[in-house]
C-alpha cells in the first residue's frame, strides 16, 4: 500500500459517504488474518454467545455466515481495532476520537449466500448524532458474481430512511422505500481484492446481492468505530435488542 493522502480521503469521505483503500493489507497480512479466522472459528465458536454467530443452515458448519464480538473473545482481533492503523483511518474520517465498537466476520457461502438488504447502519448503532464509520475488508476476490457491496453515493447527506423488518438473518431491518430513481443514479458496486478497504460512514445506504457463485465464498471482516462525541440511545437499544431476541425465539 502507498503511502495514503489523509486529507484526500477525508473530503472524498465527506463527500462520497465512503472511501475504498487498495491494498490496505499486504498479501502477508491477509494471510495472518486469513489464518486467524480460520484458528477463530475452530477455537472460539465453541465459547461464543449463540447471538454471535450466524449459519445460513444451522445444520452445516460449513455456511457460517456472520460472527461478531470477536475483540470480547480473542487478543488477535482485539489488537486489529484498538491502537491500530484501522483506528487510526477512522479517527482520521471522523475529525473525532474513534471508540472501537466490534470486529466482525461476514461471508456469504456458495450459491446459498442471501442478499443483504439496503440499510443504514446508524438505524442499528441508534446515535446522536450518527457518527460512525464501518469498515470492510475484503479476505478473498469479491466482485459482482459472489455478492460485492453497493454504496449510494452521497446518501449520508439525506438523513435516515425509513427501516422495517427483513427475513435476513444477521440483518434485520431494510430500507423500507429503497429503488427510487435518484437511488439507482448513484448506486455505485465496489469489487475488491483481498487487502483491498471499504469504509462507509453510519448513514450511507448499502447492499450487497447473494452469492450466485456455484464455488466462490465471499468472505471479508467488518470493524465499527463510534466517534467519542456521539451519544448512544441506551433505552431505545435496549428495545431493539429485546425485539430481535424475541424474534428469534419466534415470540412474535
Amino acid at each position: 500500500m502507498s503511502a495514503l493522502n489523509f486529507k484526500t480521503l477525508k473530503e472524498s469521505f465527506d463527500r462520497d459517504g465512503y472511501v475504498f483503500i487498495p491494498g490496505f493489507l499486504s498479501p502477508e497480512e491477509v494471510k495472518t488474518m486469513n489464518e486467524n479466522v480460520k484458528r477463530f472459528i475452530s477455537e472460539k465458536i465453541p465459547s461464543m454467545s449463540t447471538g454471535h454467530y450466524f449459519y445460513e443452515d444451522q445444520n452445516d458448519p460449513s455456511t457460517l455466515k456472520q460472527m461478531q464480538d470477536m475483540e470480547k473473545y480473542d487478543p488477535y482481533f482485539q489488537s486489529l481495532a484498538v491502537g491500530s492503523k484501522f483506528e487510526e483511518i477512522a479517527e482520521t474520517l471522523l475529525s473525532d476520537k474513534a471508540i472501537a465498537k466490534t470486529v466482525e466476520y461476514f461471508n456469504k457461502p456458495p450459491r446459498i449466500g442471501k442478499a443483504t438488504p439496503p440499510h443504514q447502519d446508524g438505524y442499528y448503532f441508534m446515535l446522536k448524532p450518527a457518527h460512525a464509520v464501518t469498515m470492510w475488508l475484503a479476505l478473498e476476490e469479491v466482485d459482482g458474481d459472489n455478492g460485492c457491496v453497493h454504496y449510494v453515493k452521497g446518501s449520508h447527506l439525506k438523513g435516515m430512511r425509513p427501516h422495517g423488518k427483513t427475513q435476513t438473518l444477521g440483518f434485520s431491518q431494510g430500507i423500507t422505500d429503497f429503488g427510487t430513481e435518484e437511488d439507482i443514479a448513484n448506486e455505485v458496486p465496489m469489487p475488491a481484492k483481498p487487502g483491498d478497504l471499504l469504509i462507509h460512514h453510519a448513514l450511507t445506504i448499502h447492499r450487497a446481492e447473494g452469492n450466485k457463485s456455484i464455488t466462490r465464498s465471499r468472505r471479508a471482516m467488518g470493524l465499527i468505530y463510534f466517534g467519542a462525541s456521539a451519544k448512544e440511545d441506551v433505552d431505545a437499544k435496549e428495545r431493539y435488542m429485546k425485539q430481535l431476541q424475541e424474534e428469534r425465539r419466534g415470540e412474535v
